[in-house]
């Protein structure tokens, strides 16, 4: 069995022509820190930044399957604007807030696991070595049980 794609490009898709389709102007919450997003930093609060993707706000807007990609000017700089889909966390219109948030979908946690896997490296560091009886002496610990519990 094939994995099922994503669903949230064709959302975010049908969510931006609904909201346009009634005079509406969307804009999409970004989490500024995934992998592969191009926003000015100096806008990002709390890592994330919203994003005003009116026709009229941005110039060469595609809304692709992997990004969004648009120009638009901020503080009267132009700058290209890539965003993937994993980091949209939701559109809504600015005048009445109709929108939706995305759920995270396995496609993009997969996604987001390897990145993290990928950027984690062990890290090395020089011990002391010392003949001390502390040192030699087997140390008793407690273990404790974790009370985090595994949900699938």
């Amino acid at each position: 069995m094939t994995a099922i794609t994503a669903n949230r490009p064709y959302l975010l898709r049908a969510y931006y022509e609904w909201l346009m389709d009634n005079h509406l102007t969307p804009h999409v919450v970004v989490d500024a820190f995934v992998k592969g997003t191009q926003v000015p930093q100096q806008f990002v609060k709390d890592g994330q930044i919203v994003l005003n993707i009116a026709e009229g706000a941005v110039a060469s807007l595609h809304m692709g399957n992997d990004f969004i990609e648009f120009n638009a000017r901020f503080g009267g700089v132009p700058q290209q604007v890539v965003v993937p889909l994993a980091a949209i966390v939701a559109i809504y219109a600015r005048e009445n807030g109709a929108g939706t948030v995305f759920d995270m979908e396995d496609a993009y946690m997969i996604e987001s696991e390897l990145d993290q896997l990928s950027s984690v490296a062990p890290a090395l560091s020089s011990v002391k070595d010392t003949n001390s009886e502390e040192a030699q002496a087997p140390k008793e610990t407690t273990k404790r049980r974790s009370h985090l519990t595994l949900v699938e």
